[in-house]
């Protein structure tokens, strides 16, 4: 094991990792996974909390997804795209389509969610201009979001440590206020909340509509900026305004869909939304191939529809588009969704979460709780009265990170906010256990 790292630490560059503190604190060596648990090298376990980066749906060595990839590795591992196609790309579309509602009908393949991202940007851009509108050239997000780590992406992201080097590089866009109840940017108590923070959206769809391509944003929480729960009523009268003022809407479910949040999708907790993109991966294949899909509609597909000459092909593809074994996966996640009754238990697992979390008020450095589904935050701070935030050079969230491999518990704070993001497949024992450890953690540092 040891001469193992020495050559990780030799040859591998990780990612969203400050290589001098893994010197100190090497990676983990993994050698098997089986439901919720990782085991290293060593045999020692640990609870994947965060789902391995938010994309494990139904725990990790499933016996269905590894038959379906299995079987599919018998016929077909792999085939361009492009004047191409094969059946597991075509039955998870039209499985896909009416999850989604039928009203997206139109399925375009990618390989991870920052490019399913890429592409919803750049079909907006594009539509608009196959219709002949030229001058919609941006785009609005939210200063706390993120979607991706593309060039293209991260200028539609909160401009913050994830790429703040890599500013002078963005196209510009309109960055609005999140809707961050604890820290209300408009200066509101919770019980006061009137959603005035849909002003500035408002103010800027009406006074700039015309050169505004699409409103971007991730339904219900931020996920990378804090996992930051919104109201379902901010999301509902953004999407009216976009409709009003002839914008489109992209919906960035990347993390939030297949189930975390409750239901299938998290756009579906707002009856009626009627989003024009909707950007799709890590949970599509249950975490176990990259795969990544844009919805979008017959609206927005037709705009391209035409003759070569008239130059509208929308000129996008990836080398690993619709990868027959990661459709294949996708295709078996869906059945087990099904066979297992995965909604139904992460509706379960909801409310046993919540009611865990409630113990958590009690510890001094808590300042915020967060839920919605299997998703939970606890936002940490020095001063609950206040509000105040850690000290970066205390580096918190990493002192916590550290000590949760120790109660074998994999967490990966986004700075002092500490998240699960777990498995639907997660029992009441597992998550019972998971919060006890937790506790633990947390009350040393309170």
């Amino acid at each position: 094991m040891k001469k193992l790292i020495e050559k990780d630490l030799k040859f591998i560059w990780h990612p969203y990792t400050q290589m001098k503190d893994a010197a100190a604190n090497p990676p983990v060596l993994i050698k098997r996974a089986s439901g919720l648990r990782l085991y290293d090298n060593s045999g020692r376990s640990y609870y994947d909390t965060i789902s391995s980066w938010w994309c494990n749906v139904h725990g990790h060595n499933h016996p269905g997804l590894k038959q379906a990839i299995n079987r599919q590795l018998e016929s077909l591992e792999h085939v361009l795209f492009a004047g191409f196609t094969h059946g597991p790309a075509i039955a998870l579309a039209e499985k896909l389509i009416k999850l989604t509602g039928g009203r997206l009908s139109r399925v375009f393949y990618s390989d991870n969610g920052s490019t399913a991202v890429e592409v919803a940007l750049k079909m907006s851009f594009q539509y608009w201009r196959n219709i002949g509108i030229r001058s919609k050239k941006k785009f609005v997000c939210l200063d706390y979001g993120y979607h991706g780590d593309t060039v293209g992406t991260m200028s539609v992201s909160g401009v913050d440590m994830f790429n703040d080097s890599f500013k002078p590089l963005f196209f510009p866009s309109i960055r609005v206020p999140t809707p961050y109840c604890y820290r209300c940017p408009m200066g509101k108590e919770r019980d006061k909340c009137s959603y005035d923070c849909i002003k500035p959206l408002e103010k800027i769809l009406k006074k700039r509509n015309k050169d505004i391509c699409a409103l971007i944003i991730e339904p219900l929480i931020l996920c990378a900026g804090g996992m930051i729960l919104y109201p379902k009523e901010y999301l509902r009268q953004a999407a009216l305004l976009g409709q009003k003022y002839n914008v489109h809407l992209i919906l960035d479910e990347v993390a939030t869909g297949f189930g975390r949040t409750g239901k299938m999708f998290a756009f579906q907790h707002i009856p009626g939304i009627r989003p024009d993109f909707l950007c799709l991966s890590k949970g599509i294949s249950a975490g176990y191939l990259p795969l990544a899909a844009t919805l979008t509609t017959d609206k927005v597909y037709r705009a391209f529809y035409a003759d070569y000459s008239r130059k509208k092909t929308f000129f996008h593809g990836h080398t690993y588009t619709a990868n027959p074994l990661a459709c294949a996966a996708g295709l078996a996640s869906l059945e087990i969704f099904d066979k297992e009754k995965s909604l139904g238990n992460a509706k379960k697992v909801s409310l046993q979460l919540q009611e865990g979390l409630s113990r958590f008020k009690g510890l001094d450095i808590v300042g915020d709780i967060r839920q919605i589904g299997v998703i939970a935050a606890l936002e940490l701070v020095k001063n609950k009265n206040t509000k105040e935030r850690f000290p970066p050079k205390k580096r918190l969230g990493f002192q916590i990170y550290r000590s949760g491999l120790k109660e074998g518990l994999v967490l990966r704070p986004l700075g002092d906010i500490i998240y699960l993001f777990l498995p639907l497949s997660i029992k009441k024992t597992e998550l019972r256990d998971i919060l006890r450890r937790l506790y633990r953690i947390l009350k040393i540092f309170s």
